[in-house]
C-alpha cells in the first residue's frame, strides 16, 4: 500500500476534529498541516483552547466554521455526536494532563483518536484509557512521528528481516538544549506547561523526549525494555521536573542497551538519534540527517543507504512521496501517521481487517511509554536501582 495509492476504497475525506492547538501552540498547526498533505482529511470543527474567547480568536485565524468552535471539548464532543456531518475522528493536542479526559470523553462518545503523546500522564490512566478504547472498538493512534519516516521504516524491517541477526546493543538519544536556562519564565508557553508536573505529569524530558527515544528503540527492533536503571537530574535551578536523563536498559531476549535524554545539553538542537547492532551487522541512524540510514555487515566497509536511492526496500519507498535528494522529514513523518490512521479508520467504519502493512504506534504503545516514565522516576528516587517496567 504506497503513498500515492492508499485508501482509494474509500472517496471523501475524513471529518477532522482537534481539541488543543491554538493560538501559541505549536503542535496543533503541525498536525494540521500533517493531516492535510495526502489531502484524507478535512478539519471541520474544534475547541482550540480553554479560553472561549482564545479558541473563538484562534478559529477564526484559520477559517474553521463559527458555528463549530466549540468553548470546551465536552461541548464539542456532544454536538459534533449529534450532526448528521460530525467530526468523526478527533486529534488532541492539549498539554499532557488533559489527554486522558478529552481521549476517554471522544472515545466514549464514539469518535476515532488520535493523540499525541504521552498518552496520559500516569500509567493507571493508561490502562485505563486502554480498556475504553478497546470497549469502544475506536481507533486510536498515537503521534510517535518518527515511526513515520522512511527510513526508520527501513531499518525496522531489515531487523525483522534478520539483516542484524540476534539484537545485541540498542543506543537511543534524544538530545536538546532550548531548556538550558529557564524558558519557563520568559513567557514561553510551550516551556511552561513542560517543566509543570501538574500538566506534564512525573516525567520532564523523560515525558517530553524520552518516550521518543523509548519507543524508537522498541519499534525498529520489535524489543521491549524489561529492566531500567535511570538518573534523572533537574540542573536548572528551581525546576521540579528532570531536564536531564541518563539510563541502562535490559531489553526482553537478552539485549542490552541505553538512552540519553537531555534539553539542557547545549549546542544541540533535535539530535535523535538510534544506532542498533546485531552478531551479523548495525544500523546508524540520525533524525538531523533523516534520509539517511548506515548499514554496516559484519566484516564489510560501512553502507550509506538513503530514501529514493538504490539501497532504498520497499517499506521505505512505501512511505517516501518525493524524488531522491529532496529533503523528506518531521512534517512527512506526521503525514504517515495520519494518513496510516486514514486507512485504519475506513477500515474500521466498514467492518474490515486492518490493512496488514499499517505500522502505527497504538494505545499498547502508550501503555509501554508510561510504564517507561514510571520506571525511571522509580529508579532514580531509588538511586540508580534497576525497576522492572510496569511493576
Amino acid at each position: 500500500m504506497t503513498i500515492e495509492g492508499r485508501d482509494d476504497r474509500h472517496s471523501g475525506r475524513i471529518r477532522l476534529g482537534m481539541v488543543g492547538g491554538g493560538q501559541g501552540a505549536f503542535i496543533g498547526g503541525v498536525h494540521r498541516i500533517a493531516s492535510r498533505i495526502d489531502d484524507k482529511f478535512t478539519l471541520v470543527a474544534g475547541a482550540l483552547s480553554s479560553t472561549p474567547e482564545k479558541a473563538r480568536a484562534s478559529a477564526a485565524e484559520i477559517g474553521l466554521d463559527p458555528e463549530r468552535s466549540y468553548g470546551s471539548y465536552e461541548e464539542m464532543a456532544e454536538k459534533e455526536k449529534g450532526r448528521p456531518d460530525g467530526i468523526e475522528a478527533v486529534a488532541i493536542v492539549t498539554p499532557n494532563h488533559m489527554h486522558f479526559p478529552v481521549a476517554k470523553t471522544f472515545l466514549e462518545a464514539g469518535f476515532h483518536v488520535i493523540c499525541d503523546k504521552p498518552m496520559t500522564t500516569t500509567l493507571g490512566e493508561a490502562r485505563q484509557l486502554g480498556e475504553i478504547a478497546r470497549a469502544a472498538g475506536k481507533v486510536f493512534v498515537l503521534t510517535h512521528n518518527y515511526t513515520g519516516y522512511p527510513m526508520i521504516r527501513q531499518a525496522r524491517s531489515m531487523v525483522a528481516n534478520g539483516d542484524l541477526g540476534t539484537i545485541r546493543l540498542v543506543v537511543a538519544e534524544y538530545v536538546q538544549d532550548w531548556l538550558a536556562d529557564r524558558a519557563e519564565d520568559t513567557g514561553s508557553k510551550q516551556a511552561g506547561w513542560r517543566v509543570d508536573p501538574a500538566k506534564a505529569g512525573a516525567g520532564g524530558a523523560i515525558g517530553d523526549i524520552g518516550t521518543h527515544a523509548h519507543n524508537l528503540a522498541c519499534y525498529v527492533t520489535g524489543l521491549k525494555v524489561e529492566k531500567l536503571a535511570a538518573d534523572l537530574s533537574s540542573f536548572v535551578p528551581g525546576r521540579q521536573l528532570d531536564d536531564n536523563a541518563s539510563m541502562l536498559l535490559r531489553f526482553a531476549g537478552g539485549a542490552k542497551g541505553s538512552l540519553w535524554a537531555s534539553q539542557v545539553a547545549v549546542g544541540n538542537e533535535n539530535g535523535l538519534t538510534l544506532r542498533v547492532y546485531g552478531d551479523k551487522g548495525g544500523l546508524e541512524w540520525a533524525q538531523e540527517e533523516p534520509n539517511k540510514l548506515w548499514y554496516t555487515p559484519l566484516g564489510e566497509p560501512k553502507r550509506l543507504l538513503t530514501r529514493g536511492g538504490a539501497g532504498a526496500n520497499d517499506a521505505a519507498v512505501a512511505v517516501s512521496r518525493i524524488p531522491a535528494g529532496h529533503p523528506e522529514g518531521y512534517l512527512e513523518g506526521f503525514a504517515t501517521i495520519y494518513i496510516e490512521a486514514a486507512a485504519l479508520i475506513r477500515a474500521a467504519d466498514a467492518g474490515e481487517a486492518p490493512p496488514a502493512d499499517v505500522a502505527l504506534p497504538t494505545i499498547e504503545d502508550g501503555i509501554d511509554g508510561l510504564a517507561f516514565i514510571e520506571a525511571c522516576v522509580k529508579s532514580s528516587k531509588a538511586d540508580g536501582a534497576w525497576v522492572t517496567l510496569g511493576n
